[in-house]
């Protein structure tokens, strides 16, 4: 049964929270109305612990979102929402990808997952259970938190730090950080209900959220954030040409499409919040927060065609079937059931069927089989503590936290083909649990009004553990020698010698200073010091400063080190996924094994080490005519980065070694990888915002601009581990260009707003292909009805832009569209929504 935790105790800021302020805006219109995408007036705190400052104050670029920014618009998955207003953040559909389709990658700066640290107001998220196996290269082998699971309605502000913090915050703070500020109010709340479609009449999905904030005592305040909704599956499919075939020789078994391309069906996704905070008395606070996330997602799988799957349906390609032997002590000998254009000899298949020794999987799956796969989701984190501040003016702030994150994985619709006649066709997997614990103790000492001192220590314990699954799922059955796969097919359950439970502690130990020399001239330094258990120390520091020569005009840059240690999960979990072999034209299975298993060893796996970084960045903010502007250059070399190495082909010894380890399904395995330390990449590129705000049409309307260019390149790598195909995914999957202007119009009680995004070219691997750019424009209105009643109506993607087609689709496996699109393949969505606040 579930624990569903409702108290979660979370730490607020060292030094405060922002208040966010709008210039010459009333207080009530501020309320209701204001929105900058690109706000480079109001106030954040990631990325110092002195004073909160203004993003255009900033020693370094934030990009800063506003809980208005993420609620006027259709989507409600906050991945999403980042995604339109942040250029340099990337996700995107996982139609299917094993684990990814459940939990989604993202990339900040066209780095991996795990490279951008997550915070909740300013503290470590708990990384997801799931790590990306299928991520279009950037991705596979990343595991990073879910960001997903927190619900906008909760969401204050969102600081999204474009620049390297690992000095600061400690492991994964390569690319960024993206701090996500909760609610704090103490009375009112919020009602919203949503309803939206994609054009083509399905994904249809429903949201209600809420928001209520109430008094704690008489100097807190409790602050509660709901979600919950549904989705249901969508299809961009065209019929495979195999598939096809099969239905014109008269199999009508068959189904059409034979396999589905879209997005997940998302059943019960239900997220909860609590943000709490109360003064204990002049020079004491406490604060928590506290989360419960439960889902359930179900995607597809590729098809098994009933006269060619290797391992089910045939074994050599779909001259024969094959024919299982039920009773090898007699003397009958299994018929030999040819196949003819498709068609399976009639007589010799009718004798398979007659008979009680012999068995065919077409008798189960006449027409075939497509497995149906996905999760259960549990999410939970409590994270409590107190802050103070001393006579000498020494404010102090310590917290203890825990996060969990459990993926039970489950597939139907499929077999473990050794098992014969007897297999079940829904499996339990097994599961995937991230367990984290923090403790943290900061300190800050402003000395004077013009310099600030830091320090702190913190204290972490990760841990990952695989669940067994259940026997069926694993399990060598005895039609295994007669050349049957094992193991439940798409997804091998983990069996009891691959279960276990990893753990990792590290302690460190970091200063902070920051001091304003003169009016014009601010400056900051930041060390960290930190030790793992498993991977030794690493010390770590920054530089940054900002130089103002007029009140039009700043400079900015900052220089720094970073790190990133291999999460226990990368050191230790193994997969298998089923994917589509380009050259081959076939299905082949793929296995991913730890870096210090001796098969893995004999080609070049080795212990993993923690990645190493250098980042640098150079900037400047100005303004010309009240339009505010900031631009910034960016680099980021990373040395030892840690991915899943090419693929190897498998020998029957290294077979047999694997399945004695536990890895049965290894059996049926074509080819395998492991994680390896063996490359060197640079990222580089610019941003560049831009923000407006006019009065027109009686009313005022805000423009925003949000540019990215990035580029990577791979600058160092071993052959014998890193081929072309990984290297061309690492440097081309994403788009090398993306940019968005938006405009918000506000004229009581109307609120208008257009956004038009542009996405640049992408590699996609699946499909061997580079797919060109497109653009994207979303529309929304906004009606008030009185004082508390807002009618909306809106398009994402309002001229049903797509991916151009996939010209192999029907040659291929069914897709209609690039499964990686930066901006989705599914077409135009209208939505409507109401929302009643009080």
């Amino acid at each position: 049964m579930k624990q569903k935790l409702i108290a979660v105790l979370y730490l607020t800021s060292l030094l405060g929270l922002p208040f966010a302020q709008a210039q010459e805006v009333k207080e009530e219109a501020a309320k209701e109305e204001v929105s900058e995408v690109v706000n480079l007036e109001k106030f954040v705190i990631t990325g110092s612990r002195s004073l909160p400052r203004s993003v255009t104050e900033s020693m370094v670029p934030i990009d800063l979102i506003t809980g208005s920014d993420l609620g006027n618009q259709g989507d409600t998955d906050l991945s999403n929402l980042i995604r339109n207003t942040v250029p340099s953040y990337a996700v995107n559909a996982q139609p299917i990808s094993d684990a990814s389709t459940i939990v989604r990658p993202a990339n900040l700066r066209g780095l991996a997952p795990d490279h951008t640290l997550v915070l909740v107001n300013n503290k470590r998220r708990h990384r997801a259970a799931v790590i990306y196996w299928l991520g279009n290269g950037v991705a596979d082998g990343a595991q990073g938190p879910d960001i997903s699971a927190i619900p906008s309605i909760a969401i204050k502000q969102v600081e999204v730090l474009r620049d390297g913090a690992a000095a600061q915050y400690g492991s994964d703070a390569i690319a960024g950080v993206m701090n996500f500020m909760l609610l704090d109010h103490n009375h009112g709340g919020t009602l919203e209900a949503r309803y939206g479609q994609y054009y083509a009449g399905d994904g249809k999905g429903y949201n209600v959220a809420g928001n209520i904030g109430v008094p704690l005592g008489s100097r807190g305040f409790a602050n509660f954030s709901f979600e919950y909704g549904a989705s249901d599956p969508t299809s961009r499919s065209v019929q495979r040409n195999d598939a096809a075939a099969v239905i014109a020789a008269g199999n009508t078994n068959v189904a059409n499409p034979a396999q589905i391309w879209g997005s997940p069906e998302i059943r019960d996704d239900m997220k909860l919040f609590l943000n709490l905070g109360a003064k204990l008395s002049e020079a004491v606070e406490f604060y928590g927060h506290a989360n419960y996330v439960s889902k359930e997602v179900e995607g597809g799988f590729y098809f098994r065609n009933p006269n060619t799957r290797s391992g089910v349906f045939s074994n050599d390609g779909g001259a024969t079937l094959l024919i299982a032997d039920l009773n090898t002590s007699n003397a009958l000998v299994p018929p030999v059931v040819t196949i003819t254009n498709n068609v399976p000899d009639p007589v010799a298949l009718a004798i398979v069927r007659a008979s009680s020794e012999f068995f065919s999987f077409q008798e189960m799956f006449p027409g075939g089989f497509t497995p149906r796969f996905g999760g259960n989701v549990d999410d939970y984190a409590v994270l409590g503590g107190l802050k103070g501040k001393l006579a000498n003016g020494l404010e102090w702030d310590i917290s203890a936290s825990t996060g969990y994150n459990k993926v039970h994985f489950f597939i139907n619709n499929t077999v473990n083909a050794s098992l014969g006649p007897n297999t079940p066709t829904n499996f339990d997997p097994g599961a995937y649990i991230q367990e984290e614990t923090n403790v943290n103790l900061d300190l800050s000492l402003p000395i004077g009004d013009h310099t600030t001192l830091a320090g702190g220590v913190e204290f972490r314990d990760e841990t990952f553990e695989i669940q067994v699954g259940q026997i069926e799922s694993y399990v060598i059955g005895p039609l295994a020698a007669q050349g049957f796969s094992s193991a439940s097919n798409g997804f091998p359950g983990f069996s009891d010698i691959a279960q276990g439970k990893w753990s990792r502690k590290n302690v460190a130990a970091y200063l902070d200073g920051e001091k304003k020399f003169t009016p014009a001239w601010t400056a900051g330094v930041a060390i960290r010091w930190e030790d793992f258990d498993d991977f030794g120390s690493t010390v770590n520091g920054k530089i940054s400063s900002r130089f103002e020569i007029n009140k039009q005009f700043a400079l900015r840059g900052s220089f720094n080190t970073g790190f990133r240690a291999p999460t226990p999960g990368q050191s230790n979990a193994f997969n298998v996924s089923t994917q589509f072999d380009l050259v081959r034209r076939e299905l082949v299975n793929n296995g991913t094994i730890p870096s210090t298993h001796p098969v893995a060893m004999l080609r070049g796996g080795k212990p993993l080490d923690a990645e190493q970084s250098v980042n640098f960045s150079f900037g400047t903010i100005f303004e010309v005519n009240s339009i505010k502007f900031a631009v910034d250059y960016f680099s980021i070399s990373v040395k030892d980065r840690l991915a899943v190495s090419q693929n190897f082909s498998l020998t029957q010894p290294e077979i047999n070694a694997l399945v004695a380890s536990g890895i049965t399904s290894a059996a049926n395995l074509q080819n395998f990888r492991f994680f390896t330390n063996d490359f060197e990449t640079r990222t580089s590129g610019v941003d560049f915002v831009a923000a407006h705000s006019i009065a027109q049409f009686g009313g005022r309307t805000e423009f925003n601009l949000a540019f990215n260019y990035t580029s990577t390149s791979v600058t160092k790598f071993n052959p014998a581990t890193l081929d072309a195909g990984r290297i061309r995914q690492l440097e081309s999957a994403l788009p090398s260009t993306r940019y968005s202007i938006t405009a918000n119009h506000f004229n009581k009680p109307w609120r208008l707003l257009a956004r038009f995004s542009y996405y640049s070219d992408w590699y996609d691997s699946e499909d061997g292909r580079d797919y060109k750019g497109k653009f994207v424009v979303d529309a929304e209105a906004a009606y008030k009805l009185g004082k508390n009643i807002t009618l909306i109506a809106g398009v994402q993607n309002i001229l049903d832009q797509t991916p151009d087609v996939n010209p192999d689709a029907a040659a291929g496996v069914g897709n209609k569209y690039s499964q990686f699109s930066p901006f989705g393949f599914n077409g135009g969505f209208m939505y409507t929504r109401v929302k009643w606040e009080f």
